[in-house]
């Protein structure tokens, strides 16, 4: 019987450490997220063809996706996680928010390619209702893209018309990308890792101190940089 027990023990022992290691490093893949997440932010603000000021200047959310992957043949998949943040009345933003982007389209493409990806939202409700379900750009909510580089054929809807408006930089053999179809979805799993108290989006979105960590200090720093 006592050795039974002290099976048992070292079996819980054994399964809280296992449960403990895993927390950890999904911990840890999160923080590398915040950072690639960062680094965009730093890179997307040294480029030439910078997002127009007058858009940031109305804009009230945004959708960092490092290394978005996007592949195909004929048929062509988007998968990519990412980060949401919403401006707060006060100037200030909110907490981030995991998200993840997936879609799918038709047409002739051909290749693979990791694409760091903005997504600027003009109102922040937007992002906001995200919490309630899944949106779709293009068809739940109007989406258009911005200028991509100097190898972009996309068009830029300067009457600034649209809700959503996307900007990307590219590696590997596609030209542009597009995003027409593809669904936003809260990644619960990941939140509810990063957050202790892990409620809803909505609340993440509230406010800005539910994490004030350096590198979630460190992202708002650079992405206050994009908007001034």
């Amino acid at each position: 019987m006592v050795r039974q027990l002290n099976k048992l023990v070292i079996l819980t022992c054994a399964l809280s450490l296992f449960f403990i290691q895993v927390k950890s490093q999904d911990i840890s893949k999160l923080n590398e997220k915040i950072e690639n997440a960062t680094q965009v932010l730093k890179d997307f603000g040294s480029m030439k063809e910078r997002i127009p000021e007058k858009l940031l200047d109305i804009s009230q959310g945004i959708i960092i996706v490092p290394k978005m992957i996007n592949a195909g043949f004929v048929l062509a998949g988007k998968r990519g996680k990412g980060i949401a943040m919403v401006k707060l009345p006060d100037g200030t933003w909110s907490n981030p928010v995991f998200v993840t982007i997936t879609g799918g389209s038709l047409g002739f493409q051909v290749g693979i390619q990791a694409v760091d990806l903005v997504l600027i939202f003009k109102q922040r409700s937007t992002l906001q209702e995200i919490g309630n379900g899944s949106f779709t750009l293009g068809g739940d909510i109007s989406a258009t893209a911005g200028p991509v580089g100097r190898n972009s054929t996309a068009s830029t809807d300067y009457k600034m018309e649209a809700e959503v408006y996307s900007y990307s930089r590219s590696k590997g053999l596609f030209a542009g990308i597009s995003l027409s179809g593809s669904a936003i979805d809260i990644d619960k799993k990941a939140n509810e890792s990063f957050y202790k108290d892990f409620t809803s989006a909505e609340d993440l979105f509230s406010n800005g101190n539910e994490n004030e960590s350096d590198l979630v200090m460190q992202m708002k720093h650079e992405l206050s940089s994009l908007y001034n």
